[in-house]
């Protein structure tokens, strides 16, 4: 009798689809559906599988028979190993008619809602080299390849300076190049691993917790301006002076030079004290005449060019008059909160992190916004009756939740008040489904709008009005 988890090889199997999360699609020849992490719709493959589920199994191709007329040649020589941009081998038009048919999929077959005819996905005009947030770990025993691994040659250098390879918490991809952000992004981290390295200057190994350099990270804004934070283990001043001195000599462009002494078992930077060696301790982000400060722990959409096309389509969704109070639930920095604020009465932003409402505050006063107000608070705890009596009814919602959605009890409070329009921005579609389903029977969806923030990747933004029924 076979064993239940036997793993199998299928045969001239056609991959159909593109499904949640990067995964393509393909049908067994039992009828149940693979999900495979290494092709591209329209591919013809032999496929191993690696776990058998009740209802589906999970593979890889071992053996491209056709390749898809949907492929292209991923630009990133560490595409496969890092696991970043899980669709860079896929045409960008296809890449956004995948992630439209998956907004789709989602308000129909999750949310079970009637939609209006959907206007087409809107693509980044950047493909490459769009984020402006980069975070690089530092690693004392570097990802060998299977070649490296299988040589009878000694490896000597094992620092690595890049990104944990999937599902390994300890284990850092050394990059060459990565094509996520513009210059000089990839001459700062090579420099810097460059000069650390032969300086004797210790890379961090997570398991053991020792070494002296943990984390970079690297902000590289539309102004031009740049921010470089180098995390330390422990405290050198010698040694961390050296690093900081030679970055400042190396990149006088770089406008804000910080550092962080971390002693904790986690990179996490936000219980640290952050400290300017150099410049300002913030940089700054325009849009639309608007400047944010953006300090090192500061959330900010990590592509500016097309966050201000998600903040556009929010604005037009709103269709404010001038009259009209406006509640902006999860408001983070206060970015759409200020942005939408020309065409308001008066806005009101809700944010369960305090830093970012103090970011908020300052921003505003910095734009001479004096229609916009800040609140910080668990979302489910502060928007309640009390807080609607005191700052007043709003006639449009704008809220732009985390990956989970909206809290129920948020929902229930959207219900109570009855606002005349919600624009709901989402980074995860499903849950947004969910929570339109909640509220489709007061509220018709009239405009569905997705904007693709991460080419390359399986993410996708979407924007959604409701108007009362």
């Amino acid at each position: 009798m076979a064993r239940k988890n036997r793993k199998q090889v299928f045969e001239n199997i056609e991959v159909i689809d593109a499904g949640a999360k990067g995964k393509s699609i393909a049908k067994a020849p039992d009828g149940k559906v693979i999900f495979l992490n290494n092709a591209v719709p329209g591919d013809i493959v032999d496929i191993q599988t690696t776990k058998k589920r009740k209802a589906y199994y999970e593979g890889s191709a071992i053996n491209f028979k056709t390749l898809s007329d949907k492929r292209v040649d991923p630009a990133c020589e560490h595409f496969g190993t890092c696991g970043g941009c899980k669709w860079q081998f896929m045409d960008y038009k296809h890449q956004l008619a995948y992630k439209q048919n998956e907004v789709e999929n989602n308000l129909r077959r999750l949310g079970k809602i009637e939609l209006p005819e959907i206007t087409p996905i809107l693509g980044s005009a950047q493909q490459y080299n769009y984020r402006n947030k980069m975070e690089f770990s530092f690693s004392d025993s570097r990802w060998l390849t299977l070649q490296e691994i299988q040589s009878d040659t000694q490896i000597e250098d094992r620092n690595a300076l890049g990104f944990h390879i999937p599902g390994m918490w300890d284990k850092i991809l050394d990059l060459n190049t990565c094509h996520l952000q513009e210059e000089p992004s990839n001459e700062i981290r090579n420099k810097v691993k460059e000069f650390a390295t032969v300086n004797n200057l210790p890379f961090y190994n997570a398991r053991n917790k020792e070494g002296f350099l943990r984390t970079l990270m690297i902000r590289i804004v539309s102004t031009g301006e740049i921010m470089v934070l180098i995390q330390f283990f422990h405290e050198d001043v010698e040694k961390r002076e050296l690093l900081l001195d030679y970055i400042s000599a190396e990149f006088p462009q770089i406008t804000s030079l910080l550092y962080v002494i971390n002693e904790k078992g986690n990179d996490t930077i936000y219980d640290q004290d952050v400290i300017c060696y150099k410049g300002k301790d913030y940089i700054e982000e325009e849009m639309e005449g608007l400047r944010f400060k953006i300090n090192a722990k500061s959330f900010y959409q990590t592509n500016s060019k097309q966050a201000y096309e998600l903040y556009k389509v929010t604005r037009d969704f709103a269709n404010l008059n001038g009259d009209e109070l406006v509640y902006d639930l999860y408001t983070g920095t206060g970015t759409i909160a200020q942005f939408v604020a020309k065409k308001a009465k008066k806005v009101i932003g809700v944010e369960a992190v305090p830093e970012a409402i103090e970011d908020a505050k300052v921003n505003a006063i910095n734009n001479g916004i004096k229609n916009a107000e800040f609140y910080v608070g668990d979302m489910k705890k502060v928007f309640t009756h009390e807080f609607i009596n005191q700052h007043g009814h709003p006639e449009v919602v704008i809220t732009d939740p985390p990956r989970d959605g909206m809290h129920k009890d948020v929902v229930e409070q959207l219900l109570n008040i009855a606002p005349n329009r919600i624009v709901y921005v989402s980074c995860n579609s499903a849950t947004q489904a969910r929570d339109l389903s909640l509220m489709d029977h007061a509220y018709k969806v009239t405009k569905v709008q997705a904007v693709d923030m991460f080419p390359q990747t399986y993410h996708v933004e979407n924007v959604v009005l409701l108007e009362k029924r």
